[in-house]
Formats: structure tokens, C-alpha cells, sequence
């Protein structure tokens, strides 16, 4: 999956839920795949963070460039999150040089279950 994400382009939706299941859906870059296999993302305290702290479950849709439906459906648990500046720094993908940056955490997740973006057949990545 860490090579998969790292060459892939294309567009990618995070899916969160609240405690009640009221559902969300936001657009997120890809995920940053780490060395025990969890992703993580850079999130801000908005909707989709707070539906986390509520509810662990989550699903990341993620289309590749090209046309066509390639791509990944992955079915996600919330397991942690660190506000280390030092991993914020190293992980993000834009340079911000103006202003006070907004409050940012990492927050990890084990994937449960891939499958490919259409079909349940077995997932590319």
C-alpha cells in the first residue's frame, strides 16, 4: 500500500460518521502510509476530526487519475493521533510560509478491509 500511495495520483474522499451516525464525507489528500501499515492523515479540528473522536470508523475512497473507476475503497479504525510539530512538519506535503499555521493532528488508522473502487473483487495497492 506505501508504494501504491506514493506513486498513484488522483482524488481521494474521507467518509466519517458522528456517535448518532449522522455521516460526513470530505475531500483529503492521500493518506500517509506508515511503517507498521497504518494510514494516517493531517486533519484539522473541523467535522470530519470531531466525527472521529466520536466514532472510530471511517472509510477512504480514493479514484486514480486517468479516467475510468481505478482505485481504492478502504475501510478504516481510528487507533490514535499524535500534535508532535516535529512528525506535522515531516508529513506535510505543502510548505505553509505565511501566517500562524492552524491547529493540525496526525491521526492514525488500521485498515480493515480494501477493496477495489467498483466491485468487491481484490483491491490494486
Amino acid at each position: 500500500m506505501k508504494t501504491y500511495f506514493e506513486k498513484a495520483k488522483g482524488f481521494g474522499v474521507l467518509c466519517t460518521a458522528d456517535k448518532n451516525g449522522k455521516v460526513d464525507a470530505a475531500v483529503y489528500a492521500r493518506p500517509h502510509v506508515m511503517e507498521d501499515n497504518t494510514l494516517a492523515f493531517i486533519m484539522r479540528d473541523r467535522l470530519s476530526y470531531r466525527n472521529v473522536q466520536e466514532n472510530p470508523n471511517a472509510a477512504y475512497l480514493f479514484r486514480q487519475d486517468g479516467g475510468g473507476y481505478e482505485g481504492v475503497r478502504l475501510f478504516l479504525t481510528r487507533t490514535g493521533e499524535s500534535r508532535d510539530p516535529a512528525l506535522l512538519e515531516q508529513m506535510a506535503r505543502r510548505k505553509r510560509d505565511t501566517g500562524d499555521p492552524p491547529e493540525r493532528v496526525v491521526v492514525f488508522f488500521r485498515v480493515d478491509k480494501t477493496l477495489p473502487l467498483v466491485g468487491d473483487g481484490p483491491a490494486v495497492g
